[in-house]
């Protein structure tokens, strides 16, 4: 069986080839995340054609990732230095009024020009992922002054962060508002939002999407945004544990708690959850990952995250295809090896709906018997996004023939997409196709129970209102 947990390769120049995209896929790559930060929504369309064709002569779906930019405060450039050395002890000045591209030893200019007024004497301030950190001493109109705790190289375009956080930024920029117009026309299924501090910033995400299918992962790596992730978690549709600035904020030594605590917290509330950031980061340069690496990964893994996702790994670095190769082997041996079952107070006490209710009747009836593997026919992937939720170890594999549903199945944990080109009406036919299909994929065997969930009206948003088991080999036979 493939691995459960799915895994989100972020493109970039190492890995935007449709070669290396068509072997990324074929390695286990699920997601692929297209990060405007440093894309165009142009050169996002041009790499969109290409999974589109490789997923299509693979014969496999999978989803699309957009993320927005967000608010990140960094430090300007030093000319045509690529970095400078700062000495600990030393004095060195953030001025928000020097020109961003004139930096230099003593002093740098700043992407955002009212920084100032945001901070006070004491204040910590980390750069380059908090290896280096300077404590301000004074604040004198544009500049910053501050002594240097924790020297290092300081490389250009840094991103600065106050420990604690506190710096009440608006979390959706004009840039991202504008990209998100423009990413919308394109046939992406989620966008990511950065830095989000609260509700009101996925409400103009929202406002802004309308109507299109499009899934909204809230990343969270502002303290703010943990003051109000119960706000944030509910309207999402996910979360992303962004481990890099977070953990700048709140302090690495804070991390693993909460990142546990993010992972219950977005299942609890039925909805996805993503953990990121260094999760393999020693292979930008290296075949193999460190053993600290390989534990990282499986933990994620057996805390019940829906996915895992790579950045500079896989858009930087020279081993992309191995990257993936590597964490799609580390997920499929600590999913067979773990069996804990995480206790995860549910926020919703009754079923609202019939195809939920189905949905969890299904998984938990097929945990407590012999059952194979469970088909689910969906119009919307709201079937399978809800046994997905329940921690099982039954395959799920959703049949849909719906393009964009058949995309975003592709996040949730446990759950297999399979797009079909047609749809049987006919409930007797329509078992036999699952059955057949399933048989294609080596999904069963002869003398396999099966649970297949359908609706009467199939093809309808909602629709699932039925629960079946069938024995692979002995099906009604329909002329």
């Amino acid at each position: 069986m493939r691995k459960r947990t799915k895994i989100i390769c972020t493109l970039g120049p190492a890995s935007s080839s449709a070669k290396i995209i068509s072997n990324l896929i074929k390695e286990g790559t699920d997601v692929f995340r297209i990060n405007l930060s440093h894309s165009s929504v142009e050169q996002t369309a041009k790499i969109i054609d290409i999974l589109k064709s490789a997923s299509l002569k693979q014969n496999r779906p999978v989803a699309t990732l957009v993320d927005l930019q967000g608010q990140k405060i960094r430090i300007g450039t030093f000319g045509t230095k690529k970095h400078i050395l700062l000495k600990t002890n030393s004095e060195f000045i953030l001025d928000a009024a020097l020109p961003i591209n004139q930096g230099t030893s003593k002093s740098v200019g700043l992407t955002l020009k009212s920084l100032p007024k945001y901070l006070d004497i004491g204040d910590e301030l980390l750069l380059s992922d908090a290896l280096i950190k300077l404590e301000v001493t004074s604040v004198i109109k544009s500049k910053i002054y501050t002594k240097v705790i924790r020297g290092g190289k300081l490389k250009s375009s840094q991103g600065i962060n106050k420990k604690g956080g506190g710096l009440s930024l608006k979390g959706i920029t004009d840039k991202d508002i504008k990209d998100l117009k423009e990413a919308i026309k394109l046939d992406i299924d989620y966008v990511a939002v950065s830095f989000v501090r609260d509700a009101e910033d996925i409400k103009i995400i929202k406002k802004i999407i309308g109507k299109k299918r499009i899934g909204i992962i809230a990343k969270i790596e502002r303290n703010e945004a943990l003051e109000n992730i119960d706000e944030i978690v509910k309207i999402s549709d996910g979360l992303l544990v962004a481990r890099g600035d977070l953990g700048v904020e709140i302090g690495i030594e804070q991390l693993p708690a909460v990142q546990d605590r993010l992972i219950r917290k977005a299942i609890s509330y039925d909805k996805l959850v993503i953990v990121a950031t260094q999760m393999m980061e020693s292979m930008i340069d290296n075949l193999v990952p460190t053993r600290a690496e390989v534990f990282d990964v499986a933990n994620a893994v057996t805390s019940g995250v829906d996915a895992i996702m790579l950045s500079a790994e896989t858009a930087i670095g020279h081993y992309p295809v191995e990257v993936i190769q590597e964490a799609s082997r580390i997920c499929e041996i600590a999913e067979s090896t773990n069996r804990k079952v995480l206790p995860i107070a549910r926020k919703q006490d009754n079923f609202k709906t019939v195809d939920q209710t189905i949905a969890l009747a299904a998984v938990y009836s097929a945990s407590k018997s012999n059952i194979k593997a469970i088909a689910a026919l969906t119009e919307t992937g709201s079937t399978p996004l809800w046994m997905s939720r329940i921690q099982s170890m039954i395959p799920i594999y959703a049949m849909t023939k719906n393009d964009s549903t058949s995309r975003r199945i592709c996040l949730y944990k446990g759950v297999y997409s399979i797009k079909l080109a047609n749809i049987e009406y006919v409930h007797a036919k329509a078992n036999q196709q699952i059955i057949d299909l399933m048989l294609e994929k080596g999904a069963v065997k002869k003398g396999d129970l099966v649970m297949i969930t359908k609706g009467d009206l199939m093809g309808t948003s909602g629709g699932t209102n039925a629960l079946k088991i069938v024995e692979v080999g002995k099906l009604i036979e329909i002329e």
